[in-house]
């Protein structure tokens, strides 16, 4: 329990790291923790459940993890059947909870059925008095009788406490529990491992060069060692530099691995500064790192990371300044750590740092590639008899690629030869063997809900957050990534979308096939030279769905009318326009409004977007929101950062799924909502907001709000109604130099207190 009146020190918050993937997996979850929270949820299980996910192990455990709709009773057993492993800590009060007897019940049910996999621990007991219901446990199935339990669900526990009992575990009495918790992290993660090195064993040529690349590593000496992984695109620098992380990431006491560099740079002028955020974000467990700019980072990353062995790898690296920013010298690593670089350009790497080593992912040969596709299509190491002239062909029209052959083939897993023998026919009489017009084939496969989704990640969404893409997109995205997936047009990396080169390029041509003379009645418009023809010439149509001008080489002024006939406009990401006679119209379609600099005071007069996900306007001029702006139900994000003319907020009374608040930076803010009853609300920053100087009233149901950012503002005081935000978890009141805290406030999960400055 956390009082704001003693506590004053400034610890870090933890972040958990979810369980990594590059396919949909088996199971929701790696391990269910089963548990009598009143012994060791705020000790043993609270500190094992910390380590496995900082190691990358996604646990559940409690309700954490429920749905939204879910009941405890069925949102528990489902995840007991959706986990790999089920880790029971049989502690001396477990058999007292009936809901730990159901849970004991229904774990074994699904060792039998389900092949889940129990590790129980016999925290403090005997195994022999859990199997035979002594001591502590025969006294629970007492009280058990007294409340009249059924016979019939007395046998199933007693029955479940002896199987139990006789699974072979680890007995925790004397010994030193963090190094208990560590030993037990272990072995799940090398289980783990050795798992997802056997579900890769059909990465023809893959394995080979992981097993090169383990030997080159074990030769190493223990200083800081630069490794680059070089070649053609979409030969698998990233899948081997992959597969290598995941098979040496648990030997080091930090980890990340940033994807797609070039891309993400190259789309975002901030992107650097995020890539940074991003790296020490993993490698410290923070969510929360503050960077301005690339050079900051640069301070931060060589400081905080001195003394730290960690592995990093930098994917898709194209130049120097990039490398510098993330990884710029040997210096900035402690110990043993090994930094992991992939690039097409060899002379990048060699230039960076003199004593980079360097691999050459070389391309599959002929065996090779049939035998992946045979793995792809046959689920064995050759082609079947009557399909063997047919792989050939479409092997060699694959150029050996690995991307390519995954695309085809999935497009032809259980297809008679009949349809091998049309898909051929079309690559020989259509598109010639060029590899864009063969990746278009698996695309043209897809329904229209599907070539929708992929368009936009193709053309918006590259690198991003499956989970925010699956929000802004609407129903049914999350289950069309999986498609995409399966058939190779994406890869869910980490939880980011990410796309092949060659994928991405045949996706834009499809785009620009819609009209390859006026963009204006193109579905999607990425480039600048294109959204600044519609926008200035006012050529916009119903066609354009989506349109994202990022990093413009120059400011651009718009006329009131530039968006007045796109009226299914869904997604906007848009900076650097100026509108000197005002806006007109923006569309109500918009699901993501992204506007930099927004130049105007206000939004049109008819602009409602009750669709909208996100409103991202940081350095706005707005100065009020219209407070049809409270009543937007789908919004998740709203973020005016620096908009220093904003004076007060919408109520919010109509926004049940707001997730994020941020209005750092607005100087002029002074007036926010008299209560707040935002149920879904985890992130609230007003950091900055020097003229606020009252805090809203918190309702009852704000349990989610977990972060509370109120930096440098003007509060006087804290209402005592803020006790309600019983999940926050850190509260940063630095720089408050009139706050008050006479008043003892009780905040139960609290971790991180910033009353520095005050």
């Amino acid at each position: 329990m956390a009082s704001m009146s003693t506590q004053k020190a400034f610890t870090p918050s933890s972040s958990s790291l979810s369980s990594s993937s590059s396919s949909t997996p088996r199971w929701k979850y790696d391990v269910f923790l089963s548990f009598y929270g009143e012994d060791t949820r705020k000790n043993f299980t609270d500190h094992l459940y910390a380590t496995l996910k900082r190691k990358g192990i996604n646990a559940y455990r409690d309700n954490e993890n429920l749905e939204e709709g879910e009941t405890i009773a069925s949102g528990l057993m489902k995840a007991i059947e959706e986990s790999h492993y089920a880790i029971i800590i049989l502690s001396k009060n477990y058999a007292f909870s009936k809901w730990c007897l159901n849970e004991l019940v229904k774990i074994l049910e699904c060792k039998k059925e389900k092949e889940l996999i129990v590790r129980p621990i016999f925290y403090h007991v005997k195994p022999s008095d859990v199997g035979n219901q002594r001591e502590t446990f025969g006294e629970a199935f007492l009280k058990h009788e007294d409340r009249k339990v059924s016979p019939e669900q007395m046998r199933k526990w007693r029955t479940a406490l002896e199987e139990v009992s006789k699974i072979r575990g680890r007995h925790l009495l004397d010994s030193h529990e963090s190094e208990d918790i560590q030993e037990i992290t272990k072995s799940i993660f090398d289980e783990l491992s050795h798992e997802s090195s056997d579900d890769s064993e059909h990465l023809v040529g893959i394995n080979s060069r992981v097993e090169e690349m383990m030997n080159l590593f074990s030769t190493m000496s223990d200083d800081v060692h630069f490794i680059g992984i070089w070649g053609m695109s979409g030969i698998g620098k990233t899948t081997l530099a992959y597969a290598i992380y995941n098979r040496i990431c648990h030997q080091f006491e930090a980890h990340s691995f940033i994807c797609d560099i070039r891309e993400t740079v190259e789309k975002d002028k901030l992107g650097l500064v995020n890539l940074q955020k991003q790296l020490l974000s993993e490698t410290l467990e923070v969510k929360e790192v503050n960077i301005w700019n690339h050079l900051e980072g640069i301070k931060v990353i060589s400081k905080r990371l001195l003394n730290k062995k960690v592995l990093i790898v930098l994917d898709d690296v194209d130049k120097d300044e990039q490398l510098a920013a993330l990884a710029g010298s040997p210096g900035w690593f402690g110990q043993g750590s090994r930094i992991i670089i992939t690039s097409e350009d060899q002379h990048l790497l060699k230039k960076h740092h003199l004593g980079t080593i360097i691999h050459r992912v070389n391309e599959l040969d002929n065996d090779e590639a049939l035998e992946l596709f045979s793995w792809i299509v046959f689920n064995q190491p050759y082609p079947k008899k009557e399909f063997e002239d047919l792989s050939n062909g479409l092997v060699e029209y694959a150029k050996r690629l690995p991307i390519a052959l995954k695309v085809l083939g999935s497009s032809l897993i259980d297809r008679p030869r009949k349809v091998w023998e049309d898909y051929l026919h079309q690559l020989e009489e259509i598109y010639k063997g060029e590899i864009l017009d063969e990746l278009e084939i698996s695309y043209r496969g897809l329904n229209e809900i599907q070539q929708n989704l992929f368009l936009d990640i193709a053309c918006f969404f590259k690198g991003e957050d499956e989970n925010r893409v699956a929000n802004i997109e609407g129903v049914g995205s999350s289950n069309n990534m999986k498609t995409l997936n399966d058939k190779s047009l994406i890869t869910i990396l980490e939880g980011k979308l990410q796309m092949h080169d060659l994928v991405e390029e045949m996706a834009w041509r499809v785009v620009h096939r819609e009209s390859s003379q006026e963009p204006g009645r193109r579905s999607r418009l990425w480039l600048c030279k294109d959204v600044f023809h519609v926008l200035k010439e006012n050529t916009g149509t119903k066609f354009v769905e989506g349109m994202v001008l990022n990093s413009p080489p120059h400011d651009e002024n718009l006329n009131d009318k530039a968006f007045s006939d796109m009226i299914n406009l869904r997604l906007l990401k848009i900076s650097n326009v100026h509108l000197p006679k005002g806006l007109n119209f923006l569309s109500n379609k918009l699901r993501m409004m992204e506007w930099h600099d927004y130049p105007l005071k206000s939004m049109p007069n008819s602009f409602q977007p009750d669709n909208l996900v996100e409103l991202i306007m940081p350095r706005s001029h707005i100065g009020q929101l219209p407070e049809g702006f409270g009543n937007l139900a789908k919004l998740r994000l709203m973020d005016l950062s620096d908009s220093h003319n904003l004076v007060k907020t919408p109520n919010f009374i109509g926004c049940p799924d707001l997730q994020r608040l941020i209005f750092r930076g607005c100087k002029r803010l002074h007036d926010l909502p008299r209560k707040l009853n935002l149920e879904s609300l985890e992130i609230f920053i007003l950091s900055g907001c020097v003229r606020l100087k009252k805090f809203s009233e918190i309702g009852t149901n704000m349990t989610k709000l977990s972060e509370l950012y109120l930096d440098g503002t003007a509060l006087e005081e804290l209402p005592l109604s803020i006790e309600h935000l019983t999940g926050l978890t850190l509260l940063s009141l630095q720089d408050c130099k009139n706050i008050s805290c006479s008043t003892s406030i009780n905040l139960p999960s609290l971790k991180t207190l910033n009353l520095s400055g005050c």
